[in-house]
């Protein structure tokens, strides 16, 4: 089936010498995989791979086979050319990590389209301001209302977060965050893209990112903690 659609790319693999297996979060068909022959290639042609770089928002053609195997491009453009993100060293690491935690959680082959809508106003929100230094956090909170597991905060004014159940307690069980863990937390919540960035310090971004992946880990079947984690908060410390 032929199908036009944006997608986001979440990861590549090189295969053998010349090509890449290519892995995108399609706005049509949700997780799709690709196959791209000679994208090493010296020979100019539509599939370079520089179209493939970590959260890139293609326009694509291509030839879905729907049999679960990788499928094939027919035609591949950018959607969105960034003008930063490529450039600039902090927004570039957030890239990189964001599209690890992504490949890690997004598991279905299936449409999403409102997740598919919220990951593209976020990637063209971080190209386009330079305030983004809780940027990662928010995102990473947020998706979880797409992935199904975003906290109950209708008793949020308790003083304990059970991680398991995704609920705010009265009381401290094993699975529950500190109180000063859970102040944080609670705060994040409140936290939106627009607004002024300097609401944490370092060491409070470090705990919280620790919190979320952690949340991500019992909530998420076979989730690992990115490669580029260590990178990223060497970056923002």
């Amino acid at each position: 089936m032929q199908v036009k659609t944006k997608a986001i790319v979440l990861s590549i693999l090189k295969f053998q010498e010349k090509s890449l297996i290519v892995k995108c979060f399609t706005q049509s068909d949700g997780l799709k995989s690709y196959f791209v022959r000679n994208a090493f290639s010296s020979q100019k042609n539509n599939q370079k791979i520089a179209y493939f770089q970590p959260l890139n928002i293609l326009e694509i053609e291509a030839n879905h086979k729907n049999k679960g195997n990788l499928e094939h491009f027919k035609e591949i453009k950018l959607a969105f050319p960034y003008q930063s993100i490529n450039t600039n060293i902090f927004k570039s690491t957030i890239v990189i990590f964001l599209s690890e935690v992504l490949h890690h959680s997004i598991k279905e082959e299936e449409k999403n389209e409102n997740l598919f809508s919220f990951l593209e106003t976020a990637l063209q929100w971080l190209d386009t301001h330079e305030e983004i230094s809780n940027f990662h956090l928010i995102l990473l909170l947020q998706m979880t209302k797409y992935l199904g597991f975003y906290p109950d905060i209708s008793q949020r004014e308790l003083p304990y977060f059970e991680t398991i159940e995704g609920v705010f307690s009265l009381f401290q069980g094993t699975s529950c965050l500190s109180k000063h863990e859970t102040s944080l937390f609670n705060r994040l919540i409140d936290v939106k893209f627009d607004d002024l960035q300097l609401n944490f310090a370092s060491v409070e971004r470090q705990l919280l990112l620790k919190i979320l992946l952690d949340y991500y880990a019992i909530h998420l079947d076979g989730f690992k903690k990115p490669k580029s984690l260590e990178v990223l908060k060497e970056v923002f410390n």
